[in-house]
């Protein structure tokens, strides 16, 4: 299962703050696709991730949002 989460306009940390809440509610093996457009997301995701142990699938940037896949581990 993948949800979409949409973090459009929010500053540090908070895209990073709600994509950790959501993943809370989820199962193990489930995804979030994260879409951001603060420019410090391209490194707090991705550290987020590193830190937690959640697996970061992948990152794109499409113009200008950037859209990370991530999958809940356990």
């Amino acid at each position: 299962m993948t949800q979409d989460l949409d973090a459009i306009g929010l500053l540090c940390p908070l895209p990073v703050l709600k994509l950790r809440k959501r993943l809370q509610t989820l199962k193990a093996g489930d995804r979030i696709r994260l879409i951001a457009d603060d420019p410090a997301a391209i490194v707090d995701v991705p550290h987020f991730c590193n830190e937690s142990g959640h697996r970061l699938i992948e990152s794109t940037d499409l113009d200008g949002r950037l859209v990370f896949l991530v999958e809940k581990r356990s």
